[in-house]
């Protein structure tokens, strides 16, 4: 069986400064169990893909400080696949490291960037238009995002 070409990359960065006191410098909101299910948000996010993405083709891109966290709660992953900065630098350096990392192995992949703290309610539907995002990438040589159509300003 031909590997799969279609992978994801979890952001978990962050510092612990939105919902302080819960979510502090040590252990940021996606490292802890908001919803009361037993998973971190991390764990939720890592769960939501895993039934589309297989586990091997998992990185997630953390902070030096918070590799043994991701660790901890993805044993499923192989050091290899925490990919930690040494220093915070936003969104676009993280897809960058990850992609150039995946791009070394996989010239062809597809690549999903997803961070570690969404809550999506209704998961099937989301994970139908993933599906169908991938499908689309496939054959082309594109950039495709997925967004929400907002109903009130934030």
């Amino acid at each position: 069986m031909e590997k799969s070409k279609n992978f994801c990359v979890i952001m978990a960065g962050g510092i612990g400064s939105r919902f302080w006191p819960l979510s502090t410098a040590e252990k940021p909101k996606q490292f802890l169990d908001f919803l009361g299910v037993g998973r971190t948000l991390l764990q939720l996010t890592f769960d939501r893909f895993s039934s589309i993405i297989p586990a091997e083709n998992f990185l997630v891109v953390t902070s030096e400080t918070h590799k043994e966290l991701v660790k901890n709660q993805l044993p499923e992953l192989k050091s290899s696949q925490i990919l930690s900065e040494p220093l915070r630098r936003n969104t676009a350096p993280c897809v960058a490291y990850a992609t150039y990392k995946i791009l070394d192995t996989c010239p062809d992949a597809n690549i999903i960037v997803a961070p570690s703290d969404h809550l999506i309610l209704k998961e099937d539907k989301f994970l139908e238009e993933i599906e169908n995002g991938l499908k689309y990438v496939t054959d082309r040589d594109v950039l495709l995002t997925l967004g929400i159509q907002p109903n009130r300003p934030f």
